[in-house]
Formats: structure tokens, sequence, C-alpha cells
């Protein structure tokens, strides 16, 4: 007859003699990642968060997991998403990129940890509690962009000094849309300037809403930083070319693809923190005492050959402002 202390010493061979992968796979914490738009689109965030998670110890397939949930740019299928990844029963659920992830996770469950990235602001758009103390389940990154995208319109006023007539351009499914339009409405009525506030929640709807733009007279553009709009950013600079309006947009990847102007946080440095945070909630800290992170890094970009074409000469004084000017 086989004794116990045996018995125990054979299973414990056996365990070491299985696949690494397998043995693995079964300690391994599950990331669910739920995102508003496309994969294809979204390459830059992703390797942006994945580095994240490697500098505290983190790579998938690894040590860690992660189940991807994408809306297809359907915010409409949020909440289902969000509810599959709980029923999953997800270590942490990622909100990467837009508000309206976060808050579809944020209703799906109160337990499981959620860490979003979001232009908006959290306290008011109902996320946390405060920035310093966020209480709950819930913890991130933030931008602010209510208050950056008003500050895009003091740079295209300098660039622009005789225009007089702006537009801006939201997506009225985001949920900071209206907070971004009430900041640049404020600014255009502090610089005295009108302003047309224009909306596309679709491709087809962008392509409207430059046509709108010519009809309106509108001499300038603001982009907003919806999610939408990042991923059409070959559309909508090729529509901005096409009809020869000078616009700024919400982040460098706008300019490098030939827009004009660009000013916001480095989305790719916000996600490389909330992959930072992540890493921190899988090591067992509670996104309650992880205060808000606040994007640190903004920058201006001014695409020169842009400026040239439009037959633009930008003031020295917004060139000395620029982080950067390509050529």
């Amino acid at each position: 007859m086989m004794k116990r202390r045996d018995f125990i010493s054979l299973l414990g061979g056996a365990a070491a003699g299985w696949p690494l992968s397998a043995r693995a796979q079964q300690a391994m914490p599950v990331i669910g990642l739920l995102h508003v738009g496309l994969p294809e689109a979204s390459t830059n965030v992703l390797t942006s968060f994945h580095r994240g998670l490697g500098e505290i110890g983190y790579v998938e397939s690894r040590n860690v997991a992660i189940e991807y949930r994408w809306a297809r740019n359907d915010p409409d299928r949020l909440p289902e998403l969000a509810s599959d990844l709980v029923r999953r029963q997800v270590a942490v659920i990622v909100a990467l990129q837009g508000t309206a992830a976060a808050l579809a996770a944020k209703a799906a469950t109160t337990a499981i940890p959620i860490v979003f990235g979001t232009g908006a602001d959290p306290v008011q758009t109902g996320l946390v509690a405060s920035l310093s103390r966020p209480g709950g389940n819930v913890t991130g990154v933030s931008s602010l962009s209510g208050e950056v995208v008003a500050k895009r319109l003091g740079f295209l006023r300098e660039l622009l000094p005789r225009a007089t007539r702006f537009a801006l351009l939201i997506n009225p499914n985001e949920s900071s849309a209206e907070t971004q339009a009430s900041a640049v409405q404020v600014a255009a009525s502090t610089l005295e300037r009108q302003l047309d506030v224009l909306t596309a929640s679709t491709n087809r709807e962008i392509d409207r809403a430059f046509a709108s733009l010519m009809q309106k007279k509108a001499e300038a553009l603001l982009v907003s930083g919806a999610v939408l709009f990042s991923e059409r950013r070959v559309q909508i600079v090729t529509l901005a070319t096409r009809y020869a309006v000078p616009a700024i947009y919400s982040a460098r990847d706008y300019a490098e693809v030939g827009g004009l102007m660009s000013y916001g946080s480095n989305f790719q440095d916000a996600a490389r923190l909330v992959g930072l945070y992540t890493g921190r909630v899988l090591k067992g800290e509670k996104p309650a005492d992880l205060p808000i992170q606040q994007a640190a890094k903004f920058e201006l970009v001014i695409n020169l050959q842009t400026a040239r074409a439009l037959d633009i000469e930008v003031p020295p004084t917004l060139l000395a402002q620029a982080d950067e000017l390509i050529e």
C-alpha cells in the first residue's frame, strides 16, 4: 500500500512535469480590456498599455492573460461587453480609452476593480468621488480635455487673428462632448468670436459635417478628442485639406498624417500610465486608494508643410511655443 507521504511526493513530481504554459495558465490573472473603438485603429495605445504593464512586471501570455472586447464604434454594445467580462470573472477591467467604456464597466460591477483612461473629468462624469480619493472600485488616468479643447481655440486665434467664425466638431455619443462644447463656447465668447458646433457619430456624418462647415463659412475648425475621430483621422485630415480649412486636433497623430496643428495630452503616455495602474491593482492595491493620475505631457505640434499648402504664415510667437515642428 502506498503511504500518504509517498503519494503527495508523486503528485508533486507529476505537477512539476506539466508543461510550463499549462501551470502558468492556472495561476495567470486575466485582464478584461474594454474599448469603444476598433482594434486595428488602436495599435499605438495598445502598445503603450503593454509597455506600462511590462514596466511593473506583467507580460501578456507569460504571466497575465487579456480578454479583449471591442465595441467597434457602437457605444450601445458596451454594456453587454462589460457584463460579459464580469461573467468571466476577470481580475480587473481596463477601459483603455473613452469615458463611455468606463461608465459601462462601472455600471456592470461594484466588485471587480476598474482602471480607465479618459479625456473627461472623472468626477464630473460620475466615475469617481474625487481625484485624490476615488473611492469604490474605480481609478485611472484623465487628461481633462474639456479644459484643453478651449486652449486649442486660443492657438487657432493666435494663428488666424483676423478670423471671427470658428467651428467645433464633436461626437454627441461621447459623454464628454457637452462639456467640451460648453468650454469652447465660453472661450469663444470671451474672445468675442462666433462658434458653430457640428456633430458627427459616423463616417458619413463626418463628411456631412464638413459640407455644413463650408455652408456656415467657418474660417477654422477645432476637432474634439473623440475616439471615432482619432480612428478616422486620415478621413478628417483629407477633408480639411480638400476644403482648405485650417484645423487644430487633439493629438499628434493628426499632425503626423498632414493635419495643420495638434494640441493635447500624449495619448500613448496616458495608456502607459493605465498599464502601470493595472499592474498595481493586479499586485493587490485597491482602486479606492489610487488617486486619479492626470496626464502631465501636453504637446503642441505644428505641420509647417500643411501651413505652407494653406498659405498660412505661422507667427514666431506660436512657433516658439511648439514642442515639435513637422517640415
